[in-house]
């Protein structure tokens, strides 16, 4: 591993060594302290007496999770990925070439993934994660007619309504259970076919955050990246939650358009299509995941490209043409599922609390390494934002600079503002971060490369405990 103090262009680079790393370990005592307090407060305002009796309807605030020490057959796979990982990881990041690192992060993710899914066991960790009354397996049945489902898609969302939808699928639009709906029709149906897609697909984001940072900070900086998007903590809802696969449908959106942005791809007015065709996707998918528009508009700020708009909005309002000619109406499928919110939890969990508690949340699938490094992003937003006023270019590949990286990375700090201040994320939990804490994760770059393998450890470490002294749901 190479160790620089300065990059080719000779700006500062936050991941070299320096008396700022006891910043580094202040932030991550920081952050463990605030949610040690969140969940401490957490639990004063949901239990009396022993009993369950407040509003906020999590068993083990901030997280929706049972305590449940337990190991599975995804104990020893999980120690081992993890091993493997902390002591070869930055090292095989650094020397791979970087085509076979890219499939060597995936097959790391996936390995990672399954094996924690799998500490909870084959029926309860996977194969039946997606199949309880609440999620999308549950109403296969009454999409026989996919017409005559999604024109009367928004009768059944409130509460209220005759024969109304399970959660799940009366709060998301419907592209979520018709991707599980063509699964079935191709023959993969079923929990575990479900679990398959959710962590395959979900688990293919890491790739798809390394092309990004590549494109946008160079491939030094995403080389570093590789360990820590491939051992995230946040693999403990993608395996399995279908938020997992909406991550990677919102990460590909978003890395397609950097690569159109930056001409690093052999044909950029495609990838901005396909972009396009996923960001506008993803907001059939989940209602909330319309933020993701933040971070595609900064990748276009950044590399100062508007070429690749065009196309991506004619991608993006194909995809909403399709659905609203099939009889979907977006806005009036949300204007009721606020009201369908506000119908459950969403109208009694206090957003006194859930404001600070999601941002726990946020910090638990990140993991302290990518607070850490979240920090140094915005100790170097002013100067990165000066270099690019000043029309420096942050996104030339070939400068090495990380400017790319922490302006995105603001961005992504800003959608999940955003959405925590909207007062819609208080009846949720944990996965339904995935598609922003994915883009956290490769701030960890920015940690001083000596540091990584400590980093990393403490990554893993939470993962670990997490799945082996909880069982999550939801």
């Amino acid at each position: 591993m190479s160790y620089f103090r300065t990059t080719e262009t000779g700006s500062p680079d936050p991941a070299a060594p320096g008396p700022r790393h006891r910043w580094d370990v202040v932030t991550a005592v920081a952050g463990a302290l605030f949610v040690l307090t969140v969940a401490a407060i957490g639990w004063v305002l949901e239990y009396e007496d022993g009993e369950m009796s407040g509003d906020l309807h999590v068993d083990f605030p901030p997280l929706h999770a049972d305590w449940l020490p337990h190991v599975g057959p995804g104990s020893p796979a999980a120690c081992t990925v993890a091993v493997l990982t902390v002591v070869y990881g930055p090292r095989v990041a650094d020397r791979t070439p970087w085509r076979g690192l890219l499939p060597l992060t995936w097959l790391a993710a996936m390995a990672w993934t399954w094996s924690l899914a799998l500490v909870d066991g084959w029926r309860r960790g996977v194969a039946e994660q997606l199949t309880n009354k609440y999620e999308y397996l549950h109403e296969m049945d009454r999409f026989a007619d996919v017409g005559t489902a999604l024109r009367g898609f928004t009768q059944h969302i409130l509460k209220a309504a005759p024969d109304n939808w399970a959660v799940h699928v009366a709060g998301h639009p419907p592209g979520a259970v018709l991707t599980f709906v063509a699964l079935d029709r191709v023959g993969l149906g079923g929990g575990t076919w479900a679990a398959v897609w959710c962590i395959t697909a979900g688990s293919s984001a890491a790739v798809a955050v390394l092309l990004a940072v590549r494109a946008l900070s160079g491939e030094s900086v995403a080389r570093r990246a590789a360990p820590f998007v491939a051992l995230a903590p946040a693999a403990v809802w993608v395996g399995v939650s279908a938020d997992g696969y909406f991550a990677a449908v919102a990460a590909w959106g978003v890395t397609l358009l950097a690569l159109a942005a930056t001409r690093t791809v052999r044909y950029p007015t495609a990838a901005a299509l396909a972009s396009g065709l996923l960001l506008g996707l993803v907001v059939y998918l989940s209602y909330g995941l319309t933020l993701m528009a933040i971070p595609a508009v900064a990748v276009l700020l950044i590399t100062r490209a508007w070429r690749p708009l065009p196309p991506v909005l004619v991608g993006a309002l194909t995809v909403a043409a399709v659905f609203t000619l099939a009889g979907f109406y977006w806005w009036e499928a949300y204007v009721l599922l606020v009201e369908r919110y506000y119908e459950g939890v969403g109208g009694v969990r206090p957003f006194s609390y859930w404001v600070w508690g999601n941002l726990a949340n946020v910090v638990i699938s990140g993991g302290l390494a990518a607070l850490a490094g979240t920090r140094r992003a915005a100790v170097g937003t002013v100067a990165a934002g000066r270099r690019w006023w000043s029309r420096e270019n942050p996104a030339a590949s070939a400068s090495g600079s990380t400017d790319g990286l922490v302006l995105l990375v603001l961005a992504v700090v800003l959608a999940i503002a955003v959405a925590d201040l909207s007062g819609m994320s208080k009846a949720e939990t944990a996965r339904i971060w995935l598609p922003f804490t994915v883009w956290l994760l490769p701030a960890a770059a920015l940690l001083p490369a000596v540091a990584h393998r400590y980093w990393l450890s403490g990554q893993a470490a939470l993962a670990l405990a997490i799945n082996h002294l909880l069982l999550t749901s939801w």
